[in-house]
């Protein structure tokens, strides 16, 4: 069974390297922006980088390739809202500063320093999205197939983390099963709220009905 596990971050790979896409293709379709966070598509690229130096350096090389696919994923994801006007002066300030205290962590401790550093980064990456669902009346450009896929790999992570013994991915997991899960629920309630909108061929149909039922009432 153990052997099985060890497996565990190739899963974690399956649902992660396709993880942004449904975003990605939501937002360049619809140019809708409703409900999704610059900082945290910055912040998950970040924070992805420094988790691959992490895997790296403690040889969880399958690892490798959801933490690249993430990092570049996000990053592209985070240049598009960008481009959109999304990006804030001050946000970007503290995540500078976020990016240097990863730096001087792995400077001056290593592994264990950086380690360190990201058992909080999952939290500081998805509050600036939860902040933003749940303050969002209509999350009309949140994809909710990233959020499963991220559901899955995190998943995964937290099952790989206990195999490991590893506080580091045992909080990353933790933290994503259940910022995932509240993301799904307010996209959920959210949807589940809208109010039903009749196709446009079916107003159209309708309308032209009622023109010609006057027209014949005239005619009477």
């Amino acid at each position: 069974m153990g052997d099985l596990l060890d497996y565990l971050p190739i899963a974690a790979a399956a649902f992660a390297v396709p993880q942004f896409l449904p975003q990605l293709r939501k937002l360049r379709a619809t140019n809708d922006t409703a409900g999704v966070s610059w900082s945290w598509a910055t912040l998950t690229s970040v924070n992805n980088g420094a988790w691959f130096a992490y895997f790296t350096a403690s040889a969880y090389w399958a690892a490798l390739i959801p933490a690249t696919s993430a990092t570049l994923l996000a990053g592209t994801l985070a240049i598009m809202l960008t481009r959109r006007g999304q990006a804030r002066t001050r946000q970007a300030v503290l995540i500078g500063g976020w990016v240097a205290l990863l730096l001087a962590g792995f400077t001056v401790a290593g592994r264990v320093g950086l380690g360190a550093l990201l058992t909080v980064a999952f939290i500081l990456q998805v509050t600036p999205s939860l902040w933003t669902a749940y303050r969002t009346a209509r999350l009309t450009g949140v994809a909710a197939g990233t959020w499963l896929l991220i559901l899955g790999e995190l998943s995964c992570w937290t099952i790989f983390g206990l195999h490991q013994s590893d506080p580091r991915l045992i909080t990353l997991g933790i933290t994503g099963v259940t910022a995932s899960a509240l993301m799904l629920a307010r996209i959920r309630r959210t949807r589940r709220n809208e109010p039903l909108r009749r196709p446009t061929h079916t107003l159209i149909r309708t309308g032209l009905a009622g023109s010609g039922a006057a027209e014949l009432s005239d005619q009477r």
